[in-house]
């Protein structure tokens, strides 16, 4: 189900499917670096402004799914025009700063983006752009991103599997709201 908050900025409305708390797992696999599964949080939120703020926090996991360590982490701020063109600026853990253009699908909720510029570091390693692809399928969050390097022509390096987490608040919110001429046993309520 997608909740579009009463404060959420008008401008923001078509992306109000990304908002919320996320979590799951998916496979992390390029040249030079450590083929694994991982789990990851991601965290969408809004203040009012025309801005959604960005959250993602990776970890390597072990055969048995248990955390092992960091993977990667990422912050940035997502806006939407009129036109539904979609920017994106982003900041790593590793000193990769990005800024990311797409726009949003034509009546579905799957966004397509390409790095329009990327700035380093000396600390961060090679890397010179990216496209991710986000797509909420049957209430998930599924997403796929592609690197490139200077010595890696452009390939997909992550992809993940997202659930929506819902807290101990939003169930209570959503108890509140329930009609008051709900049926007693339950059943009748599906028939």
């Amino acid at each position: 189900m997608i909740e579009i908050p009463s404060d959420l900025h008008k401008d923001l409305v078509p992306l109000a499917f990304l908002l919320g708390n996320w979590a799951g797992a998916g496979v992390h696999d390029f040249p030079g670096s450590e083929k694994c599964n991982f789990g990851q949080e991601v965290t969408f939120t809004h203040d009012g402004r025309d801005f959604l703020e960005y959250r993602s926090h990776t970890w390597v996991l072990d055969q048995e799914g248990n955390k092992v360590r960091p993977l990667e982490s990422e912050s940035g701020f997502w806006r939407i025009d009129a036109d539904r063109k979609v920017e994106v600026t982003m900041v790593r853990h590793d000193g990769v700063v990005e800024i990311w253009y797409g726009e949003l699908a034509d009546k579905k909720p799957q966004i397509d983006l390409v790095t329009d510029a990327v700035a380093r570091t000396a600390a961060s390693g090679p890397y010179s752009g990216g496209k991710r692809l986000y797509g909420y399928v049957k209430s998930d969050l599924m997403w796929v991103g592609e690197k490139q390097t200077p010595e890696v022509e452009l390939r997909p390096y992550m992809s993940a599997h997202l659930k929506k987490v819902v807290t101990p608040e939003e169930v209570e919110r959503w108890a509140k709201a329930l009609p008051d001429d709900m049926p007693d046993d339950g059943i009748a309520f599906f028939k």
